[in-house]
């Protein structure tokens, strides 16, 4: 998904080792299939929670095949029901994302800093 996504630009997926490490140290994975045969995965959130503060969205990826059929607002819906309204969601969108987040009512951030990583 994150490849059929376009995420895969800026994530380790050759990397199979830290894709396991990412995947095993988030508390919040959503996943999102096709009610078809075979049932293939088309969406998933990753995130990082305190379940009483503020979740970390590190991840929101829907296959392009998928994109536009309400997916990836399920998946936000989904993780905003499960956390509860006294949970703060935060990401770093994709530029080419920034519409559907603003369309699905989340804010823009103006003071929010970054410590590049290395590797």
């Amino acid at each position: 998904v994150l490849v059929e996504s376009g995420l895969g630009e800026t994530r380790p997926v050759d990397d199979e080792a830290r894709l396991k490490t990412m995947l095993g140290n988030a508390n919040l994975v959503l996943t999102a299939r096709l009610d078809s045969e075979g049932k293939p995965l088309v969406g998933v959130a990753r995130g990082v929670t305190d379940f009483s503060w503020v979740c970390y969205i590190s991840e929101l990826a829907v296959s392009r095949s998928a994109q536009g059929l309400g997916i990836g607002k399920g998946l936000m819906d989904e993780a905003r029901r499960q956390l509860g309204p006294a949970v703060a969601i935060s990401l770093i969108s994709m530029p080419n994302a920034v519409g559907f987040y603003e369309r699905i009512g989340m804010r823009r951030m103006p003071d929010a800093f970054w410590f590049s990583r290395k590797g």
